[in-house]
């Protein structure tokens, strides 16, 4: 079994892998959707970085594309709602 941490996903946490990224993290915990455009709800889509499906805003930086962040112990993520 692989260590871990946790990341914050709008207070409340998440556990992660080493080496996950943020995105991979929240699919693995089960977490499809963090955003809604359009009235639909988004997530992880292409899960490498060409699309902007799955945007969150990490540690106060908005805008981040979930499927790139690598997740780093402690990291406050706020969904894109």
């Amino acid at each position: 079994m692989s260590a871990g941490f946790e990341i914050i996903l709008d207070g409340g946490p998440v556990p992660v892998r080493l080496g996950q990224t943020i995105g991979a993290a929240l699919h693995a915990a089960g977490i499809r959707s963090w955003q809604v455009t359009g009235g639909r709800a988004r997530g992880l889509f292409c899960g490498i970085g060409v699309c902007f499906e799955c945007l969150v805003t990490v540690n106060g930086t908005p805008s981040l594309r979930a499927c790139q962040v690598q997740a780093r112990p402690g990291d406050r993520v706020a969904a894109g709602r």
